[in-house]
């Protein structure tokens, strides 16, 4: 067993125009929020209680997970008033953990940004057989240089954090689904500002702790911006495309393009939608032509409409470009 922080307070600055009603971690992927991707993948690791760690927008997280009795877990949820950088935010979120009382018990951290089909489970039980402070997920790309990169020893232990370089020396790299002990997160200050990856990781290797990295090569994505979600959302969805329940599609409606369409969402007659995520109760009046775009939850978008690589949403006046 085990227990999870999710680091969701993010900005979503490079999500930019999508984040301007909706947190980054609540957009829509393959119909269901970046979030409940996580949560589930939780779930299935064994992990029975979950900490939020919100920020921006934190008002979204609590009306859609509650308690989390609809997945079988305990979500708890911590808003982080002023940004405190992954460390802080962990030691805030940690303070509903109650840490001396979990013992061994080990605490998984996820980062908001990432869609993974790796084990967590596997990655737990590594980091328990290594008797770790702290287990690292590292995967392998072609090209490090864009960001930094971790290497390991023979026996997997990480020897150092290195910033990003011309010359990587590994092309393993931190792909943000971290195992701690709980001691380690008693020893992050609490109420400042911490790097988890430029100050308490590289301090732990540096003290000889034992930080270990789990090599695992599955799918991985990073979905800060908007190119890298349509992809994550593409990605996710088997067929032509993906419907959430109470949707009603006309017959002479045309989905493709591994577009998603998120609950009760309203398709009329002759429409043609391409490649397009979908939030939840949008009407699409007939006629309308839609190719690459993203419509914001509760959008009516009116019959005849064309529109290519646009934010759409009710709450403004003209479609965004999409970057």
């Amino acid at each position: 067993m085990a227990v999870g922080i999710l680091l969701v307070g993010g900005f979503g600055t490079r999500l930019k125009p999508l984040t301007s009603e909706s947190p980054k971690p609540m957009l829509p992927v393959a119909g269901l929020p970046v979030t409940e991707h996580q949560l589930l993948a939780a779930k299935r690791a064994g992990i029975h209680t979950l900490v939020l760690a919100t920020s921006y927008l934190s008002e979204v997280f609590t009306p859609y997970f509650g308690d989390g009795s609809k997945w079988g877990m305990k979500i708890l949820y911590a808003v982080e008033k002023e940004p405190l950088g992954t460390g802080g935010a962990i030691r805030n979120a940690a303070q509903l953990l109650d840490l001396e009382s979990l013992g061994d018990e080990p605490i998984v951290i996820f980062n908001g940004d990432v869609l993974s089909r790796h084990s967590i489970a596997d990655q737990i039980t590594y980091h328990q057989s290594k008797s770790a402070d702290a287990t690292l997920h590292l995967i392998e790309v072609e090209d490090a240089r864009a960001f930094g990169c971790v290497p390991t020893d023979d026996d997997g232990r990480v020897t150092a954090f290195l910033e990003k370089m011309e010359n990587p020396v590994t092309n393993s790299i931190n792909a943000g689904c971290y195992v701690f002990h709980p001691s380690v997160l008693q020893r992050i200050p609490l109420g400042e500002v911490v790097s988890i990856e430029r100050e308490t990781f590289p301090a732990l290797v540096a003290s000889g702790r034992p930080v270990f990295g789990y090599k695992e090569q599955a799918y991985w994505l990073d979905v800060g911006t908007p190119a890298a979600l349509f992809k994550g959302s593409r990605d996710l969805i088997e067929g032509e495309f993906h419907a959430m329940p109470g949707c009603e599609i006309d017959a002479s409606a045309v989905i493709s393009g591994k577009s998603s369409l998120g609950s009760k969402v309203r398709v009329g007659a002759n429409v043609v939608i391409d490649d397009c995520i979908i939030g939840d109760e949008v009407t699409i009046e007939d006629g309308a032509r839609l190719s690459q775009c993203f419509i914001f939850h509760k959008t009516t978008i009116k019959a005849g409409t064309v529109q290519s690589r646009h934010y759409l949403s009710s709450t403004i006046s003209e479609p965004i470009n999409l970057p």
